[in-house]
């Protein structure tokens, strides 16, 4: 089945991803996150959504981790969506830029307060002598914060990756699959190509 020709990728994307959804998948909003360090050197890692609209796709992090550091140094990222089961794979291209600190607090509230408790207690992507490190991290913020509200760190926030390229991928039999690609244009508006597979 041919990817439907709809003018607003955003729209089409959350098409997509509200059928991921309800395919019962074990976690329809991760994607693949691709950044680059440096010196040029790429990096990936599997993400999970946090919101998407006509302002972008959005996931959070710790400040402090190896991909804020190199989206820091190059805010150029691209996000790779695919649904095995579906046959269905989404490729974003943009910009990443903080999301406001009200989002991020928002968001952080919302969090289970055990996730909260590990946000405080992971120093991201730097070396870890044992589980015990980490457990005792956490018992330390546990205490710390006891029966109040946790706020948000300073070095936990959320990234808003605005979109200049989308392309859709839908496999076909053969091999002829349907490729489609959005290109933001000067005014803001999207243009559609098809692309051979």
């Amino acid at each position: 089945m041919a990817i439907p020709r709809h003018p607003d990728p955003i729209v089409l994307f959350q098409k997509w991803l509200e059928e991921a959804k309800n395919a019962d998948l074990i976690e329809p909003t991760a994607f693949t996150l691709g950044t680059v360090d440096a010196h040029g050197r790429p990096s990936a890692r599997v993400l999970l959504l946090k919101g998407v609209d006509e302002r972008g796709f959005v996931f959070y992090t710790n400040l402090k981790s190896r991909k804020a550091r190199e989206l820091r140094d190059n805010p150029l990222t691209t996000l790779c969506f695919y649904w095995m089961p579906l046959y269905k794979q989404v490729r974003v291209e943009g910009r990443a830029e903080l999301v406001s600190p009200e989002e991020a607090d928002a968001y952080f509230a919302s969090r289970p307060r055990e996730s909260q408790l590990g946000a405080w207690a992971s120093k991201q992507s730097e070396p870890l002598e044992g589980r015990f490190e980490l457990e005792r991290r956490v018992a330390k913020y546990a205490i710390q914060f006891n029966i109040r509200k946790i706020p948000r760190p300073e070095f936990w926030s959320g990234y808003r990756v605005t979109p200049d390229r989308i392309e859709f991928w839908q496999a076909l039999p053969f091999r002829l699959h349907d490729r489609l690609l959005y290109t933001r244009d000067a005014e803001g508006g999207w243009s559609m190509q098809a692309l051979f597979p």
